[in-house]
């Protein structure tokens, strides 16, 4: 949990990645020599934190020693002195960012990187996800993203790309991988593609915090609003989406009384910011107008689901992809039935990338079972239950096929 924060303050001490991984590795190793020894600290994170400071410290004493440059030296001392006197005024003197999280974010998406690895790569150090999360999010398999996230870290050592912080006006070039991350991330909180928990609340969390950073940031750009009123629209509902034994509860049966009002009306207001700037055809502004009409219906039954299909079909025009196309084949059944969704999500079984991808068979086999066919409905669950990595996912799926 903690290795992106120590990632984090490392890079930003020696401002190098690679050199950064080997010493959040060590300190984490002395944690684990430690800890069953003396005990647990009070303040885990913070006992981490500190142990990083200071190898980040011994790493530019080495450095200087080594090389004889005044330089690293005044350098080294400059940030020793900021650790006595406080994170917050080295912060302001440092860049424009003012979070350790969001600064090392920006720095890995270098634009010497492709967009996929950049995102690849951000994901991995910093989203806190594995590679097979990451694969998953992607829907590529595993072994492409490890030899992408390998071939960055080789092209940024390569061209000696240095792990500066960039300015307000060199953020647009990497904006676009920003926000991938930010919202891959986030939809891995919302629902986990692994694991035993249906929802990762602790990564929501940390998106949702990175994306205010960002708006207060950047105020005027839409697609940032846009991203953080879908993020903000999305997590209202995160109380209500499990039981206290962590089943999931599907949109239908949720109980919206437990949905955050106060997130719901910070969401609408930052979506007609955004749609204001002129990013109504954006693609995070367009999910997030999908999300707000869930948002407005008091009951499930009050969904506007003919206004739904005509925002998917403004999304697609942006965002060709499989996933959104089926993700408006379901908002097609709600609107029009299933008998007109059917034929949308079977053409959608051709589609190389949702091979292995469970909710495919989960929606077909959703749809079959409202034609009261039910024997191809479980042969199809059978076959998202084989395919689903997340245990509540699976477990939702068995009660379908019984």
């Amino acid at each position: 949990m903690e290795s992106p924060r120590l990632l984090a303050r490392l890079s930003r001490i020696t401002g190098d990645i690679a050199t950064a991984e080997e010493l959040a590795q060590d300190v984490l190793v002395v944690a684990l020599e430690r800890w069953p020894r003396d005990g647990v600290p009070d303040n885990p994170a913070a006992w981490l934190m500190q142990a990083a400071r200071h190898r980040g410290i011994d790493h530019l004493r080495q450095r200087q020693l080594h090389a004889r440059k005044q330089d690293e030296f005044g350098v080294e001392l400059e940030l020793h002195g900021a650790d006595m006197q406080g994170d917050d005024a080295q912060r302001l003197a440092d860049d424009d960012i003012g979070d350790d999280l969001l600064r090392l974010l920006f720095a890995s998406c270098h634009p010497a990187l492709p967009m996929e690895s950049k995102v690849a790569l951000t994901l991995r150090l910093l989203g806190g996800l594995t590679t097979p999360e990451i694969a998953r999010a992607f829907l590529q398999p595993e072994a492409t993203v490890a030899q992408r996230i390998v071939r960055a870290k080789r092209t940024l050592a390569g061209k000696k790309v240095p792990f500066e912080v960039p300015r307000k006006a060199d953020f647009p070039p990497r904006l676009d991988a920003v926000l991938e991350v930010l919202y891959l991330v986030f939809n891995e909180g919302y629902a986990a593609t692994s694991g035993e928990a249906w929802v990762r609340p602790a990564l929501c969390d940390e998106a949702l915090r990175l994306g205010r950073v960002l708006a207060g940031l950047l105020p005027t750009e839409a697609e940032v609003l846009g991203l953080l009123a879908l993020m903000e629209l999305q997590a209202s509902r995160l109380r209500a989406r499990t039981q206290a034994d962590g089943t999931a509860i599907l949109l239908e049966a949720q109980d919206r009384s437990r949905w955050d009002r106060l997130q719901i009306a910070r969401g609408l207001q930052l979506l007609q910011r955004a749609q204001r700037l002129g990013g109504a055809a954006g693609a995070y502004v367009l999910q997030a107008e999908l999300a707000a009409c869930h948002a407005r219906a008091r009951r499930f039954e009050d969904t506007d689901w003919q206004r739904i299909v005509a925002v998917y079909d403004r999304l697609l025009q942006v965002m060709p992809s499989p996933v959104v196309a089926l993700n408006r084949a379901m908002a097609v059944a709600q609107a029009n039935g299933a008998a007109a969704a059917l034929p949308l999500v079977e053409a959608l079984q051709e589609a190389r990338q949702l091979q292995a991808y469970a909710p495919l068979h989960a929606v077909h086999g959703e749809l079959l079972q409202r034609l009261g066919r039910k024997d191809e409905a479980r042969e199809a669950f059978a076959r998202a239950v084989a395919l689903a990595t997340n245990l509540r996912e699976r477990e939702a799926l068995m009660a379908r096929i019984q």
